[in-house]
């Protein structure tokens, strides 16, 4: 009977299936290909007694088969994903999209681009609100290939200089890469959401002709609009151009601090406790304390030699002036407990000390400061320091031995 047909449809189906993913999972791709094949003749048999509505299934399947599978060809891809577009109107932009990250993920630039054009020209009935969003993504991307167009006319551009009638159309081609490119950058990154390539290409597009305002405002809304979804990079791209037009020192330390509170460990960490060391309030510098601290709280961080004789200079002009010895202590009472065994081991002594002499010297600074003069890290590296003849390794020793009633202060 009919309905029993429908059942056998519906279990037969199922069971391949289950047949084309096991084989997926093992990375047996023509097993999986074959599988498909399958999968697809049986649905076009039964397509008279029900449409089964399965084309997103077999464009994902069909996809990933083709992107492993040994004897595909750019060819059999291209072909594939056209039958696939014309599957289903719903997700015509989808698979357009895909493809032409296929095609750029395989050098095909232009195939790409040509693409993505035709997929903007594109037009069914009315456009719902996820096909508008798919279409500003399809526009974006291809404002991405403009750019990468603008960024290779503006290399020609500076190697031969800007004489000639030929450097004069490789500039009108690029003025004319850099409007298309412009247009829809600027319309995507309007959308809350992770723009971060999208958003660079922009600045950079905005910064090579002089608009540093419009980029300024670009990088200040995407950092701190409270429509975007919270983003570190942003921050960091905001202060990364802070600093490349030397803007003020208040700015730029505002934007650090609340990076700082985002991402400690951030590299730009290193630059932002420097600038608070070169402050005259008292409140920078204490922060400033804080920040390198945290920063070696990361194991990234461990044997960072900037770091470390950022935190030594710090901590011995305290100690040598005898003011806010409570700073030291604050930072020190909650790392007390696991520092001495993660940053000041006999074992790290010894290893530091054979790969890198300026991370140990430093590195002991700290240590006898903060552990005293017996401490395991101290005591090997100085010992090697002196044994060796190094004069810097001699006068470490006699300054922690002559302030080791400070290490008793702080961890009192």
């Amino acid at each position: 009977s009919s309905h029993e047909h429908k059942l056998n449809f519906k279990k037969s189906k199922e069971v391949c299936l289950s047949y084309i993913q096991d084989a997926i999972l093992q990375k047996q791709w023509k097993r999986a290909a074959e599988f498909l094949t399958f999968y697809v003749e049986s649905l076009e048999k039964d397509f008279s007694t029900q449409y089964m509505g399965p084309s997103e299934m077999i464009w994902r399947i069909g996809t990933e088969i083709l992107c492993h599978h040994s004897h595909s060809s750019m060819k059999e891809f291209n072909s594939f994903t056209e039958q696939m577009k014309t599957l289903g109107v719903k997700r015509y932009l989808k698979v357009c999209l895909e493809h032409a990250f296929h095609l750029l993920c395989n050098g095909l630039i232009d195939e790409a681009y040509q693409n993505l054009s035709l997929a903007e020209s594109w037009r069914f009935g009315e456009q719902t609100a996820i096909q508008d969003k798919e279409m500003k993504l399809i526009q974006a991307y291809r404002g991405l290939l403009d750019y990468y167009s603008w960024s290779k006319q503006k290399t020609i551009l500076l190697e031969h200089g800007q004489d000639g009638f030929e450097d004069l159309s490789v500039e009108q081609e690029m003025h004319s890469c850099f409007r298309k490119a412009a247009v829809n950058l600027k319309e995507i990154i309007k959308i809350p959401g992770v723009w971060d390539l999208f958003v660079k290409c922009y600045v950079d597009l905005l910064e090579f002709y002089g608009d540093h305002n419009e980029a300024r405002q670009v990088l200040n809304e995407y950092a701190y609009n409270s429509k975007f979804p919270a983003n570190p990079n942003a921050h960091v791209y905001l202060c990364q151009f802070l600093k490349r037009h030397g803007e003020s020192k208040k700015s730029l330390i505002s934007a650090l601090k609340i990076l700082h509170d985002i991402v400690p460990s951030h590299e730009l960490m290193i630059d932002f406790n420097t600038m608070l060391q070169k402050s005259k309030k008292r409140k920078k510098r204490r922060l400033g304390l804080e920040v390198i601290f945290a920063a070696l709280d990361y194991a990234g961080w461990k044997e960072n030699v900037k770091a470390w004789s950022c935190l030594a200079r710090q901590v011995k002009q305290i100690v040598i002036s005898e003011k806010h010895l409570d700073w030291i202590k604050q930072e020190w009472n909650s790392r007390k407990d696991w520092w001495p065994a993660f940053h000041f081991s006999r074992y790290l002594a010894k290893r530091n000390w054979q790969e890198n002499e300026s991370l140990s010297y430093e590195k002991a600074v700290v240590a006898g400061i903060l552990l005293g003069k017996d401490c395991k890290y101290f005591k090997y590296v100085s010992h090697q320091g002196c044994k060796a003849q190094v004069k810097r390794f001699r006068t470490l020793k006699k300054f922690v031995n002559k302030h080791n009633p400070v290490y008793l202060r702080i961890s009192g």
